[in-house]
């Protein structure tokens, strides 16, 4: 080899050696490109994507409270006598909680018990009775039999015809006005003498001339009306007054007897009701019950205690069902349905898990700060001693359950001009690919629509000049932040 190099000429040894050191530099350039790009790959974290069950779910938060809960006040002045229960005693509806010394009580409070017992035998007699329905057939009978006899005595008065002559007729009208102006004169003589003593034999005189001309035109009305066919008009008026209150007294009569006939009037009852169940509420006041079946959880006060009118007592709570009521926003509240599965985790009970189900759906929401969002009550199905109102409880709504769909990570997805991709590697080099996403938990999404299939390799950890130069700089966000 030595001898073959010092046979060349200068030149062609010139050319040898300038084409081995192009051929090294290129060796070394391939070397570096090949170690840098399994560098750049191995700087990405990758998952393949796959296909499998997507638990769609919504997220939110709210306060434990009791199915029913009640806080007990007194209504009146007085000194606790009693306190029957204690914090954590079960009671039953109606069980007295506490009562107050009777001798500590308003006058009031004191006389309804007396008063109790007129109300409720009023009520009593009136249900059980029989004197008010006998009195009132009694009156109806009677009624009845008063209007047949004053519309006989009037019916008998407006059916007489006497008969009569035309002159009999003529002579009655003449004597009715001799009658008349008989007194009128009678009445002028006596005027001048009324104002004469009473022993006054002129002015007696004048008044017993007043008097039988009085009854002179009586006599000759009577006369008139007989030959003209009519009764007294006197008696006609009287009839007639005493069959019109007959009338209205049978009607009177008829309806009391309606009220009766079938027993006591209910309208009657339920004003005898009213009247025992407001003195029953004025003796109530001396104590205090429990206004539903629950369990005590706060007792207020000590015998001996003076109370007086809003002075709290007791609280009483319906721990048998625990219920949260949690804010779910517009955007999901159509997905929201009663009956659908909810699991619940407590800050205060670590390491446990509670399951629920959705009993009520806001058909209204609120607008607070131009968010709009639904309350749904949550109902516990496994609770226990541990869980107490008033927990912040974390609530997990599953929403729905989708089998054998594409699946990607949350973080992996980056919007980029409005547009959610995902970024693939392919031949070592991150590819973006734009996806449509339906459901999604906390931590995979559906894929809808996508040039994605199973087994590509989705970059967990994007480097972020890839989207904020596509974006514009823009990015953020579960579907735009850097990896």
């Amino acid at each position: 080899m030595k001898n073959f190099f010092s046979k060349m000429s200068k030149g062609k040894k010139a050319w040898l050696i300038f084409a081995a050191v192009i051929v090294v530099v290129i060796l070394v350039l391939v070397v570096l490109g090949t170690r840098n790009n399994a560098t750049a790959a191995s700087t990405y974290q990758t998952v393949a994507v796959e296909r499998g069950n997507l638990t769609a779910t919504i997220g939110a938060t709210g306060s434990v409270r009791s199915n029913q809960s009640a806080i007990l006040t007194w209504q009146t002045t007085g000194t606790i006598d009693a306190i029957n229960v204690q914090p954590g005693d079960k009671v039953q509806v109606e069980e007295v909680l506490a009562t107050l010394s009777q001798t500590s009580l308003p006058q009031n409070v004191i006389l309804a018990r007396s008063d109790l017992v007129t109300a409720q035998r009023n009520l009593d007699n009136l249900r059980d009775s029989a004197t008010q329905r006998a009195q009132a057939q009694l009156d109806l009978v009677t009624a009845q039999k008063n209007h047949d006899n004053t519309k006989a005595t009037l019916d008998g008065l407006m059916a007489k015809n006497h008969g009569g002559t035309a002159p009999d007729i003529q002579n009655a009208q003449a004597q009715v006005i001799i009658a008349q102006q008989n007194l009128n004169a009678a009445q002028t003589y006596y005027d001048y003498t009324k104002y004469l003593g009473d022993e006054d034999p002129n002015k007696a005189r004048a008044y017993s001339n007043l008097y039988n001309a009085q009854q002179s035109l009586n006599t000759a009305q009577d006369n008139l009306d007989y030959f003209l066919l009519v009764p007294s008009g006197r008696d006609v008026a009287e009839a007639q007054a005493k069959f019109d209150l007959a009338v209205a007294q049978l009607a009177d009569a008829q309806r009391t007897w309606d009220r009766q006939k079938n027993g006591p009037d209910p309208s009657d009852i339920a004003a005898a009701q009213a009247k025992v169940d407001a003195v029953q509420a004025t003796l109530n006041m001396a104590q205090i019950s429990a206004p539903f079946a629950g369990t005590v959880t706060g007792v207020g006060g000590m015998a001996g205690d003076q109370v007086s009118p809003g002075t709290s007592a007791f609280r009483v709570d319906d721990l048998s069902r625990m219920q949260v009521d949690v804010q779910v926003s517009e955007v999901d509240i159509n997905n929201v349905q009663v009956g659908q599965p909810v699991i619940l985790t407590f800050d205060a009970i670590s390491g446990k898990t509670y399951n629920g189900q959705i009993i009520e759906v806001a058909q209204a929401g609120d607008s607070v700060q131009g968010a709009v969002n639904f309350t749904v009550t949550v109902e516990l199905t496994d609770s226990d001693t541990k869980v107490k109102s008033g927990m912040t409880a974390a609530v997990t709504i599953t929403v729905k359950q989708l089998n054998d769909v594409l699946l990607v990570p949350n973080r992996a997805v980056r919007l980029v001009n409005n547009q959610r991709v995902v970024y693939i590697l392919r031949n070592d080099q991150p590819v973006e690919v734009n996806v449509n996403l339906g459901d999604s938990s906390d931590t995979v999404s559906e894929v809808v629509s996508s040039n994605l299939k199973v087994g590509d390799l989705i970059i967990l950890n994007p480097p972020s000049t890839l989207f904020n130069r596509s974006n514009g700089g823009g990015g953020g966000g579960m579907f735009g932040g850097g990896g």
